[in-house]
């Protein structure tokens, strides 16, 4: 059973569906039927929600594991301050030790706060609380930081004990992968459910038909083309100064492979270290021989800072948006805080 765990997301994004699924669909059912009465529950009042006395923007996935919500949400925060707003960022802080609301610093430790929202805290100077009561976490914020007129829940789809005003929902190129459930598939919730979201978010090329009823969708993509050491993040160099070297790439994100097509774009040849999604790297993890030359996203970099020796360098991304979005975002909020 362990072994099949470990290959699930392989499985899922398989053309056509995998036969060591099968025993996983009864499962598959019974997931799909206990999340819909969980959001009919909350729909109807049965569970109670609770509204913040300022908007909710949700960036969330209907598929388990990452798409490029950090990218996406660090480009709304810029996005939303050029247009006068001042967000703060929630977030559960996958991983994180911190049971109770806690405010991100930058020198905090991502076993604490976890990796994203500390990616988030460093890169955008934004505000960042994580708890796994995003409803605490924002409370939270907002009693440290009276001047926040907007909360941005990273990862906050399936959280609807908090009441939101716009939902984006993400997708990658993978799109829903075999379109089922968990765990016979990657979806948290069924794609009818983006009936109810205001935008979605293709992080490359589209590759699913949304369903009926669906809202717009806008376009994302990664750019990034220049390093800087993980020792000393002033320390920058382009990929032409890294070719000929014995490079090794990793990644911990939830499609690794997308990092190493960026670097293959960049003209890089390179060993690739895939790693599971939010992987807390070891040492041993990071070993490849002594003229080794390590190459990585910023998200593992929060983690392997001071795990490696020798040489090793980060491509940072960003995101690039239609801009579509950010007037959709805010013509939805405008209409939904008049009186």
């Amino acid at each position: 059973m362990a072994k099949l765990a470990e290959s699930l997301p392989r499985l899922w994004y398989r053309r056509g569906f995998a036969f060591q699924l099968l025993p996983l669909l009864p499962l598959s059912w019974l997931f799909g039927v206990l999340s819909g009465l969980r959001r009919f529950a909350y729909r109807h009042g049965w569970l109670a929600a609770e509204r913040l006395p300022v908007p909710v923007l949700v960036v969330g996935n209907l598929v388990a594991g990452g798409a490029g919500k950090t990218p996406l949400t660090l480009w709304l925060l810029e996005a939303l301050r050029a247009r006068g707003r001042r967000p703060g960022i929630v977030s559960r802080g996958y991983g994180a030790a911190a049971d109770t609301p806690r405010l991100v610093a930058p020198d905090d430790s991502p076993a604490l706060v976890g990796d994203e929202p500390l990616l988030l805290a460093r890169r955008s100077g934004a505000p960042v609380a994580v708890c796994r009561n995003r409803v605490a976490a924002a409370r939270a914020l907002l009693a440290a930081h009276p001047e926040c007129d907007l909360i941005v829940a990273d990862d906050g789809l399936q959280h609807y004990r908090l009441v939101r005003d716009v939902e984006l929902v993400l997708f990658d190129g993978r799109g829903a992968g075999n379109g089922r459930l968990l765990p016979a598939g990657p979806l948290r919730e069924p794609l009818a459910r983006l009936r109810h979201a205001d935008a979605v978010v293709w992080n490359g090329s589209p590759s699913l038909a949304l369903p009926a009823g669906a809202p717009p969708a806008f376009a994302m993509r990664l750019e990034g083309v220049a390093f800087h050491a993980l020792a000393d993040p002033a320390r920058r160099c382009a990929a032409a100064d890294l070719a000929d070297r014995k490079l090794h790439a990793l990644a911990g994100i939830g499609d690794p492979s997308r990092f190493f097509r960026q670097l293959e774009a960049l003209g890089l040849s390179f060993v690739a270290h895939p790693f599971p999604d939010h992987h807390a790297y070891a040492a041993a993890d990071l070993d490849f021989g002594a003229d080794a030359v390590l190459l990585m996203t910023e998200k593992d970099a929060v983690k392997c800072a001071g795990l490696i020796a020798g040489e090793a360098w980060v491509l940072p991304v960003s995101a690039v948006v239609d801009d579509g979005l950010i007037e959709t975002i805010l013509e939805k909020l405008d209409g939904r805080t008049a009186p």
